[in-house]
């Protein structure tokens, strides 16, 4: 079966047209669909129909789809194996929109400037999308808050990292105790991003603790616009302090502990068996700045180690070296 036949069909369907795929794979609209039409006629049935204006997949496509996705993956991952082992090709990273202003700016950088070989692709969402994005092939890993339940990362799957520990903090309109808001219908108004935000799920679960329930919640896309809903009285939140305070946004508002629920960790996650020489540089930088910050240091791979051996044996050099 053809590689690129596959990819042309994965784009088509990820991108809802043979418009939007053509332009995502610099290709013209009539190779796309002659490609389609051929991989067609090799499997001997239908991949699509179409509705109105729409492609629709038919069962048959249904099924290619996740075949199609794992074999495009093995292949990338064969494509590194083969490449004395070295960090290049692409590297598509997810992560959580907090942790991408907060935590990845200084990594990114670092990492861009050890192995620019490597195109490094970012895409950002809350968690429970990240995750099905990894689980589906969409990217090869995802920066992530630990999920509250315990079925979120099949070890069967799933294979991750922590790589940075988040403290979690109630956030409140100034002056405004917790325990006074939640007498309040107003203060039980939980701001928050999308549902799959785990760190929405953490202060839902603070709310159970405390035998509440918010009377409604109010969903933002930024925490910019979640903090000055609070600080205008419209109800609470809860958010990483590294965020609020990176943004200046701590001085606005009041910040509150809320106990163990507070120490989140932040995982590194990626599909069991899908690993490559340019993820395992990206994780080698992620936990060696956890170590340097005083967490636990996690084992790693011989290509991780020695990558630390040169790294310290240019430490004499000068450098002119960041949710």
């Amino acid at each position: 079966m053809d590689l690129a036949a596959l990819t042309i069909f994965r784009a088509v369907v990820h991108e809802n047209g043979v418009t939007r795929a053509a332009a995502k794979l610099n290709r013209v609209q009539s190779n796309v669909t002659t490609r389609i039409r051929q991989l067609e006629e090799t499997l001997g049935t239908d991949l699509f129909i179409r509705d109105g204006r729409r492609l629709v997949l038919t069962p048959a496509g249904e099924t290619l789809l996740p075949y199609a996705e794992r074999l495009l993956a093995l292949a990338e991952e064969a494509r590194h194996a083969v490449s004395e082992n070295r960090p290049q090709g692409r590297l598509r990273l997810g992560t959580m929109e907090s942790t991408a202003a907060s935590r990845l700016p200084r990594v990114l950088a670092a990492y861009h400037r050890r192995w620019p070989q490597v195109t490094l692709e970012l895409a950002t969402g809350v968690t429970r999308a990240l995750i099905e994005r990894v689980r589906t092939f969409d990217v090869d890993a995802a920066v992530i808050a630990r999920p509250l339940e315990s079925d979120a990362l099949p070890s069967g799957q799933f294979e991750s990292v922590p790589v940075f520990e988040e403290q979690l903090a109630l956030v409140t309109p100034r002056g405004q105790h917790p325990a006074a808001m939640a007498r309040d219908v107003a203060g039980l108004t939980l701001v928050a991003f999308e549902r799959g935000c785990a760190y929405r799920t953490y202060a839902m679960r603070w709310y159970e603790q405390q035998g509440i329930r918010p009377a409604r919640v109010l969903e933002l896309g930024s925490y910019h616009a979640i903090i000055a809903c609070v600080a205008a009285g419209a109800g609470v939140a809860v958010a990483p302090r590294s965020v609020l305070e990176l943004a200046g946004l701590d001085g606005e508002v009041d910040l509150h502990p809320i106990g163990e629920l507070g120490r989140v960790d932040t995982l590194l996650v990626w599909r069991k068996g899908h690993f490559s020489a340019a993820l395992n540089a990206l994780r080698d930088l992620l936990v060696d700045g956890t170590s340097r910050s005083g967490n636990p240091q996690i084992l790693r791979h011989p290509y991780e180690e020695a990558t630390s051996v040169r790294s310290a044996g240019q430490s004499n050099k000068k450098s002119t070296d960041g949710s």
